[in-house]
């Protein structure tokens, strides 16, 4: 069987992993970027580890794509959950982004404190 090359499409592959779609901004990403988020007894559970049984639903880690697929009522519809998820259904997934973007700021002001330290250390030549 001879092989033809394949012919440059539009798009660039990305072989770092899955492509997933976010509920929220609706952009595709790297299974890698995104976070996974299933129903279990009509809440909403952030599944770290990527290993909870059943449907899941996939969204950027930042308040705005949160709030976006909840004005879209996009979970009950990636989810396939009959009817619609409870007042606090969003709540886990709510504190587990405010964790997450506390840690994201204290480490990049730990990275600029590291390197502002760092600079302050650089020797002088004394001639």
């Amino acid at each position: 069987m001879v092989q033809r090359p394949r012919q440059a499409s539009g798009h660039e592959e990305r072989r770092d992993g899955p492509v997933r779609t976010c509920v929220g901004c609706r952009r595709r990403a790297v299974a890698g970027e995104l976070l996974r988020v299933v129903a279990v007894n009509g809440h909403l559970v952030v599944d770290v580890r990527r290993r909870l049984p059943g449907r899941g639903a996939w969204l950027h880690p930042v308040p705005e794509c949160l709030v976006k697929a909840e004005r879209r009522r996009a979970f009950p519809r990636a989810l396939r959950v009959p009817g619609v998820l409870g007042v606090d259904a969003l709540g886990e997934v709510r504190q587990y982004l405010e964790h997450h973007l506390e840690r994201l700021t204290e480490h990049s002001q730990d990275a600029g404190a590291a390197r502002i330290q760092s600079e302050s250390r650089k020797q002088v030549d004394p001639s």
